[in-house]
């Protein structure tokens, strides 16, 4: 690692976390648990409290399994600073933002994090599927903006899609990625592009069985178990669908359809009308199965 690298490695010792859902929870508790101080932040005191109790419901879940000593999980609780002020930020050295998939909301945010917080400050996006350029040029700092994907449910999965933006600078990634590594999650590199790689190649297999359902091949715990049994997938497309959220991988499937212009990404019809109807899968109580 080259010298400028090092140097901004060394910087990163405080973390902020924005949004403390299930995606900004678990950035906050891995980031700690790593030693790391947090500032998480969200809208109300109700949302970062959600966000704390949950953190607490995981770490006392990992001491049960003896996974990590309960000294250890009050250390991890004590590094997190909770907040609804955006402007606490302005003392982190990395800023990871974890909010709903909307493209206005990210990049007003954005703009907003890029005067709150100091010029070498990295702001990192955990979107699934927004373009990192269109975030960056939210920002005067577009060298600083770079893609964290963590994987879901985070404390577990050992995942973390790094993706550069056009004009990232090679120092920030390595330092996200040595920030990745020290959370003990392998880190991946690729380059801004719609669906980035986990969900360019991950959703159209979504839809491609939703389409196999559609066309009645298949009843979905047929499709599942074989993709499962045949396929070694430790879940089928279809109750994966679920788990993630239909409105989610509606979303995504937009999004490779319109920034890659094929038609071989446009969402299924029998997609789209369970979205309209409320079905999401797990978070609604149905989608292609009952919850």
């Amino acid at each position: 690692m080259h010298r400028k690298a090092l140097a901004a490695l060394m910087e990163v010792s405080r973390i902020g976390v924005l949004g403390a859902g299930q995606m900004g929870a678990g950035i906050a508790q891995v980031a700690s648990c790593s030693g790391y101080s947090v500032t998480m932040v969200d809208i109300d005191e109700n949302a970062v409290e959600r966000g704390m109790d949950s953190i607490r419901s995981s770490l006392q879940r990992i001491v049960s399994k003896g996974r990590m000593e309960l000294k250890d999980s009050q250390v991890a609780m004590e590094l997190i600073t909770q907040s609804t002020n955006r402007s606490d930020f302005s003392e982190c050295d990395l800023v990871v933002e974890a909010i709903p998939e909307i493209l206005q909301l990210k990049l007003d945010v954005f703009s907003e994090l890029d005067t709150i917080c100091r010029e070498d400050t990295i702001l990192a996006t955990n979107t699934s599927s927004i373009s990192i350029d269109a975030i960056a040029r939210a920002t005067n700092r577009p060298d600083r903006v770079i893609g964290m994907h963590f994987m879901n449910p985070v404390p577990i999965m050992k995942l973390v899609e790094v993706i550069n933006g056009p004009e990232t600078l090679a120092e920030v990634t390595d330092a996200v990625i040595s920030v990745a590594e020290s959370m003990g999650k392998v880190a991946l590199l690729c380059n801004d592009s719609p669906g980035f790689v986990s969900n360019r190649i991950l959703c159209p297999m979504i839809n491609e069985a939703i389409l196999t359902l559609e066309e009645g091949v298949a009843e979905p715990e047929a499709i599942d178990g074989i993709m499962k049994l045949g396929m070694n997938h430790p879940i089928g497309p279809l109750a994966l669908a679920d788990l993630i959220g239909l409105d989610t991988v509606l979303h995504i499937m937009r999004v490779l359809h319109e920034g890659l212009g094929n038609d071989k990404y446009e969402p299924a019809s029998l997609l789209v009308s369970m979205v309209e109807k409320g079905m999401l899968g797990r978070k609604s109580g149905k989608g292609f199965y009952n919850y």
